[in-house]
């Protein structure tokens, strides 16, 4: 086992950070950065740190990417250690993520002289809920990279197992918020006003009978409203009234339709009404897509740490994932690495407050980065 990666790990875990506000977290890995002795620059993105092995060797340059946000939960786990932010928690893996990825740089860097490219190790931010690889994808940082990979904690596969397949691997995701706005008045002279919730539970009803009525049942199209706020009194007919959606769908033809008729709806509703509505879009993830290459090349290279026999095809899911801004530009390929033992009682889903790792992964995960490193650093050719 890596005691350095346990190590980082544990830090990460319990000092949780959300979204682009990440001082300790960035402290942490320019702390590291330096006593490894690695150039890095922040100047791709918000929050997030770009560093480099070998920059001189720049005839082929391969990229891995870590994930170090939290989310904004509390956590019930009884370990020494847990989440000292009260409200914030590491319960999807991504501080498992950035110990990997900073071990498997620590390591790469010590035999940086057998290595024949150029890597880049891209620590981002906001993949829970602004998309900070967007925002590096559009400051230029995968011009000089030529492939991507990086891996996601899975709680459905036991230590040891690698779960893998090219082709689209998960959703576009969609996250919206419907803003109706009516006239508030008294609740005994409703006719007076114009009852914002009203519109919006109505359009609630529009949207999830459109869902089901207009597109094939074989479609994979999923909407759901996490928060609905509206109104300051029960007697007041409320002049204001929020949702905050999501959309999550297998194809971009079929994201644009179901906007497009969210859209069509809630106008509609609202202008019936007598009242607006706003549609604001939060965040969109495209579908993340493995390309067929690189995926055959991360499951060489993981045959050779775990077998052949602990590998299995990884079934698309409705999860969003920002790498996909990534993977998009170039070739890239995302593995799930197992991380349940049922056993130490972990097996608890991701996005709960029980969610924790079985740190034995975090080896397997480094090692399976370090043989595709070396078996791949004299080029790839993704043109046959």
């Amino acid at each position: 086992m890596s005691e350095y990666a346990i190590q980082i790990r544990r830090k990460l875990h319990m000092y949780p950070e959300v979204g682009f506000e990440l001082p300790l977290t960035l402290k942490l890995l320019r702390e590291e950065l330096d006593k490894i002795g690695v150039e890095y620059t922040e100047d791709y993105g918000k929050s997030s740190i770009v560093a480099t092995v070998n920059p001189e060797k720049s005839g082929f340059t391969i990229g891995v990417r870590a994930d170090t946000d939290a989310l904004p939960m509390t956590e019930r786990n009884d370990v020494p250690y847990k989440s000292k932010i009260d409200g914030h928690m590491h319960a999807c893996g991504h501080d498992a993520h950035t110990a990997v990825v900073l071990d498997t740089l620590r390591r790469i860097n010590e035999m940086r002289d057998k290595i024949n490219c150029r890597v880049k190790f891209l620590f981002q931010s906001a993949e829970e809920s602004a998309g900070g690889a967007r925002l590096m994808a559009e400051d230029g940082v995968m011009d000089d990279i030529d492939c991507i990979v990086a891996l996601h904690c899975d709680k459905k596969r036991n230590v040891g197992e690698i779960g893998i397949s090219a082709g689209p691997r998960n959703a576009n995701s969609d996250g919206f918020r419907l803003d109706f706005y009516g006239k508030s008045a008294h609740a005994a002279r409703q006719q007076e006003g114009i009852d914002a919730i009203a519109m919006a539970v109505q359009a609630y009803t529009a949207i999830e009978f459109m869902i089901a009525k207009e597109f094939r049942a074989k479609d994979a199209v999923l909407f759901n409203v996490g928060t609905i706020n509206g109104g300051t009194s029960n007697n007041i007919i409320s002049e204001h009234c929020s949702m905050f959606c999501t959309l999550r769908t297998w194809s971009d033809e079929n994201a644009e339709k179901a906007i497009r008729r969210i859209k069509c709806i809630s106008e509609s509703i609202a202008s019936t009404a007598g009242g607006r509505v706003e549609y604001t879009t939060v965040k969109h993830y495209p579908f993340l897509s493995n390309d067929e290459k690189l995926t055959a090349l991360i499951r060489a290279a993981a045959e050779k740490v775990v077998g052949s026999e602990n590998i299995a095809p990884h079934e698309r899911g409705m999860g969003g994932e920002d790498f996909a801004y990534f993977a998009r530009l170039k070739p890239g390929c995302m593995f799930r690495l197992g991380i349940k033992n049922e056993e130490k009682g972990i097996n608890h889903d991701v996005h709960t407050d029980k969610f924790d790792i079985d740190e034995d992964a975090l080896e397997i995960g480094s090692r399976v980065f370090i043989q595709f490193i070396l078996d791949n650093m004299n080029g790839i050719n993704f043109d046959n």
